[in-house]
């Protein structure tokens, strides 16, 4: 029986029935939203009572969708700017809620997912005696933080009873001291059920938050040196976030109007697989790149940074996609022009693609996340169990 395989069928027996509360600031769009809904539902179908805590307001609704048997309880304490001292009285409306609703759920364990939240987790769970499974969702390295939470995050970090990353490279930027517990767990394949094949529009398509971190801004600028070579090709670029007057700018500015679309979130999860003739992930930095694998796993020909961390454990360079030096416009403009320009390497590139990365079977990772849980549960079980009296004829006090 293969290891792997095997281990799944004991994890998944092991925890059915388990009680597990899941963390996460949002279920919005997002590849961690992705996991929490994806390993929630899996787990409830399993047979665990799962409940998911989020910090958004009451009325917000998923942009994934959850097993109907997983309770969602929604703190309604949202991220927002704010001053100084109302961030802090909001923290401490977060803990109080946070610390209340964990104990009503009463779990086995605690899985909670990026940085902010996990701080939240590890203060809010102090004295209840719960393994408290952290996990990271981005670059450790890169990603901006206030002093206080890179200070909170030192501290607390050590407690958890693991740390879960999606790539070796974001591990090892931990201590020794936190990493002692690491796991790492890739993301999965999880394509949308029913989706049709409605490419051969020569559309070029990225997908991601607009923030600076997707680096869309390199992206424009890439295409815009190309897109005459093209004239039958567009770029279209799904996502939300707070740089969007800052790009649709640039793109006006650089004369793409008529040749870059900007249409916001997709209706449904997925969508633009069905209408996408070419992928490419432009970021910054990464903490995996789950719309690449979506794309690679769809069959579609990809170029891609080769930032960190994520899009090089995905992909073998000039085999299954292209990888370029990170934020080298140039670089990514001349890939995106051969992939755009020639059909046969298109078609070579998508196949290859679409079965290399079967090893992200959706099966094959979540039997590490049930691998994970029933670690977890064990070990909750053992600090349960009652201290043995010692025997009448015992010496030694």
């Amino acid at each position: 029986m293969d290891q792997a395989k095997g281990t799944g069928i004991a994890g998944a027996a092991g925890i059915a029935g388990a009680r597990i509360t899941i963390l996460v600031s949002a279920l919005g769009a997002g590849g961690t939203e992705h996991v929490v809904s994806l390993v929630a539902s899996h787990w409830a179908r399993l047979g665990c009572a799962v409940t998911v805590i989020t910090l958004e307001a009451p009325a917000s609704e998923p942009y994934y969708r959850l097993d109907p048997r997983v309770a969602l309880r929604r703190l309604d304490v949202p991220v927002q700017k704010a001053s100084k001292l109302h961030a802090a009285w909001l923290v401490i409306r977060r803990l109080h809620r946070l610390r209340s609703v964990i104990r009503n759920s009463r779990p086995d364990f605690v899985l909670s997912f990026l940085t902010r939240t996990n701080v939240l987790a590890l203060l809010a769970t102090r004295g209840l005696g719960l393994p408290v499974i952290i996990s990271e969702r981005n670059n450790p390295a890169a990603q901006p933080f206030g002093s206080l939470w890179k200070w909170l995050q030192l501290r607390l970090y050590p407690r958890a009873f693991a740390l879960v990353t999606m790539t070796k490279g974001a591990l090892d930027y931990f201590s020794p001291e936190i990493r002692r517990h690491g796991r790492v767990i890739p993301n999965a394949i999880n394509l949308p059920a029913g989706w049709e094949n409605k490419r051969g529009n020569n559309v070029l398509t990225a997908v991601g938050r607009l923030t600076r971190q997707k680096g869309f801004d390199l992206l424009l600028e890439a295409f815009a040196r190309i897109a005459d070579q093209h004239p039958d090709w567009k770029l279209v670029i799904w996502g939300e976030g707070e740089a969007r007057w800052e790009l649709e700018a640039q793109r006006d500015a650089l004369g793409l109007s008529n040749r870059v679309e900007m249409p916001g979130l997709t209706p449904r999860p997925g969508l633009w697989l069905e209408t996408a003739d070419a992928f490419v992930l432009s970021s910054r930095y990464e903490g995996w790149g789950i719309v690449l694998l979506e794309a690679m796993a769809a069959g579609l020909p990809v170029v891609s940074f080769a930032c960190d961390w994520g899009p090089t454990d995905m992909i073998a360079d000039g085999e299954d996609g292209i990888l370029v030096p990170n934020g080298d416009i140039t670089a990514l403009a001349d890939a995106l022009s051969d992939v755009m320009g020639d059909d046969t390497l298109r078609t070579r590139l998508a196949a290859n693609a679409e079965a290399n990365v079967r090893r992200y079977d959706a099966d094959h990772v979540l039997s590490q996340w049930d691998a994970m849980a029933l670690s977890a549960l064990e070990h909750a079980s053992a600090r349960k169990k009652p201290v043995k009296p010692y025997p009448a004829n015992a010496t030694g006090y």
